[in-house]
């Protein structure tokens, strides 16, 4: 099978094909054209460690609107979200023929506030708010982290009309509170006389980083029964998420705001790059194969599965493998505990970095 029949297979599967990564070279060289064109991607994600990336290693890609920025005499703030802003609106434009064709499903491009605003409700939805409007596309999702302070953030924004990706999500709990709060928003847009159908949401579940967890652990224990569990947590807890969905789609609640017009909130698959040799590089995108949801990938775990990927393996039993990750000692409230606040940590790293690197580009040209 030829790779583009691979990855045309994933998507006549049902699954969405999201390019995890932006950059404005792939914009103005047209190979995320390209890839929309020849590769079934309908969608693109981004974070802090993409644009961090993006404007590090290509910095002159962005040099005439950085100098235009010093000139105005602009902070490294306000520089990185119009540099961020204006290389997602470019990315909606190309994606917005796909956002056509689907009426709204895919043809997204998604773009997070501050992480830094993690634990700030108010702060969150201003924020998002200002990139709602300044992006001003309807094919843009505003990324909002699932924290406790996210939470009522998620309902505020969805009530108003305002498309979220809500990013970050590990734990089940979490997750089922991520669509609750995107329930009580559309429930609040309807109290408010507003269209249901305007809003589309996403909800980005993590994937391997908990195997990434789990395998130092399991490693460091040695026994054969701890070499049988690697690789198994992260499968296994996307597809307990994928339970809860199903189920949450069965209940009187989500059914009477789907008879109102209301869109479901589906189930993004992201970090589903493979990190340890170990495993096939197909090995998450293969095991979510799911109809239905998304799955956001880097250009190589894409390349990988148009060269020898295949739908569909085994799927590890989630209640299973968690009672005997137990039995060893890994709790698993203590691992999506533990990965959520690195999480935060990390693109909030990022994002200091780029600030640091606008910053001393814009006194470079004062």
């Amino acid at each position: 099978m030829a790779g583009n029949d691979r990855l045309r297979a994933l998507s006549e599967h049902g699954v969405s094909i999201w390019l995890d990564d932006l950059s404005r070279e792939r914009i103005v060289t047209g190979t995320l054209a390209a890839a929309v064109r020849d590769r079934h991607v309908v969608g693109v994600t981004t974070n802090p460690t993409i644009f961090r990336d993006a404007v590090v290693r290509g910095t002159s890609a962005y040099a005439a609107q950085l100098r235009e920025l010093a000139r105005q005499g602009a902070g490294a703030a306000v520089a990185v979200e119009r540099l961020t802003t204006t290389d997602v609106r470019d990315a909606a434009d190309v994606l917005r023929p796909v956002y056509e064709r689907t009426d709204g499903r895919d043809g997204r491009v998604s773009i997070e506030v501050d992480p830094g605003l993690a634990h700030d409700t108010a702060g969150t939805v201003k924020q998002a708010r200002r990139l709602w409007e300044a992006i001003d596309r309807p094919n843009v999702l505003i990324k909002v982290p699932a924290t406790p302070a996210g939470l009522p953030a998620i309902t505020d924004l969805v009530a108003h009309g305002i498309s979220v990706n809500v990013t970050l999500i590990f734990a089940l709990s979490r997750y089922a509170a991520v669509h609750a709060a995107y329930m009580e928003g559309v429930e609040q847009a309807i109290e408010l006389g507003a269209d249901p159908a305007r809003v589309r949401s996403v909800a980005s579940f993590f994937v391997s980083r908990l195997d990434t967890y789990a395998d130092r652990r399991l490693d460091a224990i040695g026994t054969g029964e701890a070499r049988r569990l690697r690789g198994l947590a992260g499968l296994a807890n996307a597809r307990l998420a994928h339970r809860r969905h199903l189920r949450d789609l069965e209940s009187g609640r989500w059914r009477a705001l789907a008879a109102a017009g209301a869109h479901r909130q589906r189930l993004l698959w992201t970090s589903t790059s493979v990190k340890d040799p170990a495993y096939p590089d197909t090995y998450y995108t293969a095991g979510l194969a799911i109809p239905g949801t998304v799955n956001t990938l880097p250009e190589p775990a894409i390349d990988a599965f148009a060269d020898h990927g295949t739908v569909g393996g085994a799927v590890p039993d989630g209640a299973e493998v968690f009672g005997a990750l137990a039995a060893l000692g890994i709790g698993y409230d203590e691992m999506v505990r533990r990965l959520e606040a690195d999480g935060i940590a990390q693109f909030l790293t990022s994002w200091r970095d780029l600030l640091g690197a606008v910053e001393r580009y814009l006194s470079e040209e004062k």
